[in-house]
C-alpha cells in the first residue's frame, strides 16, 4: 500500500473530490432506482472484501455517498483509487 494524496487520486478519476481537509475522496453515485443502487453496493461489497479495503457509504433510496480513506495510512492511497476506479467502471 501506498501513500498517493487525494489530490492525485481525483485527477485520476472521475468526478471525485477531496473531502476531509485532504485525507479522504467522495463520490455521490445516482441510480434508476433502489434495487439498482443496492446491487451497486453489493458488487463493490464483494470487490472491497477480496481488496480487505471497505469503504464508507450511505445509502437512500437510488444514491449512494462514498467516502474513501486508508484509516490506517491516514490518507489516500492506491487501495481507494482502485476501489474508486471499480466504482466508477460498474457505476454505468
Amino acid at each position: 500500500m501506498s501513500v498517493i494524496g487525494a489530490e492525485k487520486a481525483c485527477s485520476e478519476l472521475k468526478g471525485w473530490s477531496v473531502a476531509d481537509g485532504g485525507k479522504a475522496i467522495e463520490k455521490t453515485f445516482k441510480f434508476d432506482d433502489f434495487n439498482a443502487a443496492f446491487g451497486f453496493m453489493s458488487r463493490c461489497a464483494l470487490k472491497a472484501d477480496k481488496l480487505d479495503h471497505h469503504p464508507e457509504w450511505f445509502n437512500v433510496y437510488n444514491k449512494v455517498d462514498v467516502t474513501l480513506t486508508t484509516h490506517d495510512a491516514g490518507d489516500v492511497t492506491d487501495k481507494d483509487a482502485e476501489l474508486a476506479g471499480f466504482m466508477d467502471e460498474i457505476s454505468g
